[in-house]
Parts: structure tokens; sequence; C-alpha cells
């Protein structure tokens, strides 16, 4: 006789489930995702892989060589299934879904190598004055304007607080700003850049940096491309900025606040983000790598009968299970207001590092196949790779970590 597992507690927030909605949410972008983005793949890998051009005149900030007609048909599938905007507050046109639904909606994205788009707002630009609004904000919610975020500079990477070395002067109503940022991703396509600069050497990150929006097309800025090893079109570029002169009405937030700023943007919209990747990736690579290791032949018996594939598999399983869980957490607590910069951190940290360890592991059960480039296992492997790199180096997370660690003290890792 089975008797019924009894319980007498409440349902606890932790371990954390996502709420029906967002998994009524997950399970529309994946359908989408699965019937209008995966079938596109297979173009994308053979523009990336021949070289051919983006389509002149194109301004979407989406990776990958296909025409403008494919992305403003992307574009109209998000939007018309409400897909587009739904991360986005109420008082914008969203359905107010947070972060987290946001982390939910690109977790599914990122399963496809053909990018479903959505609404890129930073999170930051909804602290701005009625002016900068209507220039700005709503321009971009209604993606005619899009931007880029320009903190890292050649000398002040890992450390900008200290080693910053653009600097703005103010000059009667405006601001001059002269120096150079680089490793800015979609420079080339932005409208405008969120952009930082020194306005007080003597108190730097302590409310002597400033955010500035700077329109691309003013007088004094050009760019170069960053060559790197991503095949297609050069997606990073370097910014110099000689005299280019800045009205005081588009200093985003607080002369002096621009660092807080900038972390507020690194923490949600870049460092969380690699969680997010990391768990689209390994999920679709599971899909891809299971099916394969049942219908792949070695010595006369299939690679799922052979121990070595299958603990593979099993480590990108808890791998993805994993990131997944603290990317939640992490999701949810920046919806309720917390300070979620060390959370961030660990989402980075592993998002980055061990998914990093994982597509390295789908790599070698595919084998020689897994590197060709009509696979999308090597474009995973390079965007993974540069998770450990990019918002911020496994050290400089681990740097973090470790000051909350110190500082928070218990609440950081007893349940």
């Amino acid at each position: 006789m089975s008797v019924r597992n009894e319980v007498r507690y409440s349902a606890p927030e932790s371990p954390f489930q996502l709420p029906p909605e967002l998994l009524e949410l997950k399970s529309l972008v994946r359908e989408i995702v699965e019937s209008e983005c995966v079938p596109l793949e297979a173009e994308f890998l053979e523009a990336q892989r021949t070289g051919r051009e983006v389509e002149p005149g194109r301004r979407h900030p989406y990776q990958g060589p296909l025409s403008n007609a494919t992305w403003e048909r992307l574009t109209r599938i998000s939007k018309d299934a409400g897909i587009y905007d739904i991360h986005l507050p109420t008082a914008y046109g969203g359905s107010g879904l947070g972060v987290l639904g946001r982390f939910v909606v690109e977790e599914e994205i990122n399963r496809s190598l053909v990018t479903l788009p959505t609404a890129r707002v930073p999170g930051i630009l909804f602290g701005c004055t009625p002016e900068q609004e209507q220039e700005y904000l709503l321009p971009t919610i209604e993606g005619t304007k899009f931007s880029a975020f320009a903190q890292t500079e050649p000398g002040a990477g890992s450390d900008p607080g200290n080693s910053m070395a653009t600097k703005a002067v103010l000059a009667g109503d405006e601001w001059v700003i002269n120096g150079t940022k680089t490793f800015i991703s979609y420079a080339h396509r932005a409208d405008y850049l969120l952009l930082q600069a020194v306005t007080d050497e003597s108190l730097r990150q302590r409310g002597g940096i400033t955010m500035f929006i700077v329109d691309t097309d003013t007088p004094g800025i050009s760019m170069t491309p960053v060559h790197k090893w991503f095949p297609g079109p050069d997606e990073q570029w370097t910014i110099h900025l000689d005299d280019v002169r800045v009205p005081s009405w588009k200093v985003l937030g607080e002369v002096g606040g621009g660092f807080r700023l900038g972390q507020q943007w690194l923490a949600v919209q870049d460092r969380l983000t690699r969680g997010s990747l990391a768990c689209g990736i390994l999920s679709r690579s599971l899909d891809l790598a299971t099916e394969w290791a049942k219908e792949r032949t070695t010595f006369g018996k299939p690679l799922a009968d052979r121990q070595a594939i299958q603990w593979m598999l099993v480590d990108v399983l808890v791998d993805l299970q994993a990131i997944r869980a603290i990317s939640y957490q992490c999701a949810a607590a920046a919806d309720r207001g917390e300070d979620v910069r060390v959370a961030a951190a660990m989402a980075k940290l592993v998002g980055g590092n061990w998914g990093h360890r994982s597509i390295d592991k789908i790599m070698q059960v595919f084998g020689g196949t897994g590197e060709s480039l009509d696979m999308p296992i090597s474009h995973w492997y390079r965007e993974l790779r540069h998770g450990r790199i990019g918002g911020g180096t496994d050290e400089m997370q681990r740097m973090l970590i470790a000051r909350g660690l110190f500082a928070g003290g218990p609440d950081l890792w007893r349940a």
C-alpha cells in the first residue's frame, strides 16, 4: 500500500521555480525560435563561412549576415507574438515581467544562432529626463534607434574607476570630451553611445565619473574595427573622441553619478546575460549531442553506450542546471530591488567559465564534426570562451565575489 507523502510547510521561494506565466512565456518563445530562427541557421552559417558581407545599410544590432528583409520579418513576428517588448515596464508598453522575464526570454532566444529580435533598451535609460526620453528612450523602445555602451579603454579594462583616461571638461553649457574607448560592441551601428568620462580627477568612481549620451555622428568621433577571432564582419570597435562637444542636457543621471550607472548596467544587462547565453546554448547543445550520441556508431556500438560520452554529457547537464539556478536567483533578486552586484558576478562567472568547459565537452562528443563551420558548435565555443573575458574576466568576478564574501558575511552562503 502506497501512502501519499505529506508535508507541513509553506512553499518556499527557494529552491527556485518559475511562476506559471513565465513558464508559459518560455514555451511560447521556444516554439517561435524553433519554427522561425533555427531553420535560418544553415543560411547564417554558410554566409559566415564564405565571408558574405552584411547587406549595405543594415542597422539592426543583431549578429549574423542575414538580409534586412529577414530581420524585419523576425522583428514583426516578435512584435505580433507580444515578445518584443514583454520585458519592459508597463509604463512603456511592456508586460512588466522584469529581469527574470527577460532572462527566460533570452535563454530561449540563445538556443539559436539566429537571434529573435527584442527591444534592446538599456535599463539605466529609464531614469532619464523628459527631453532624453523623447530623443532616445522612446525611439530605442520602438527600434528606430540603437545604443552602445562605452566604458572600456585600452588601459582601463578591468579597473575603469582608477584607470579611466577619457575626460570631459565643462565649457559653458557643453562638455568637451577627449579620449579613447575600445572593444565597444556594435558601435558602428549605434545611433548613440552611453559613454563614461572622468569629470573630477580627485573623486573618480566616488563621484567623479559621469555618463553621457553621445550621438555617434557628433563631429570629432571616429571608429576603427577590432579584428577578433569571430568569423564575419567586425562587431567590436575602438572609438576615438577628439574635442567632442556634448550639450549639458545629455548628461544621463547626475554629474558624477556615471560610475554607479555603469556598474548597474554591467550587473544586469551584461554579466547576468552571460548566464542566459550559457543556458540557451547548453540546452540546445544537449538536444543535438544526445541525438548524435544515439545515432553515431563506433566499433559496433552507439556513442550513447560508452561511459566516457555519458559522463561528459552528465557534466554538461549538471553545469547547465547550476548556471540556471544561480542566474534565476540573481534575476529574481534584481526584480525585488536588491543589490545584485555579487549575485551577477556569480552568474557571470559560472555562465562564462562553466559554460565554456561544457561546450568544450560538447565539441569533444562531436569530434571533428563539432569543429565544422557548418555546425553551430564552433560558433558557440567562441561565444562562451569570450564570456570569460567580455564584461569582466573570471578573475575580476572572483574579486567582486570575494569583496561580497567578506563584507556581506554568512548571508551569502547560509541557506
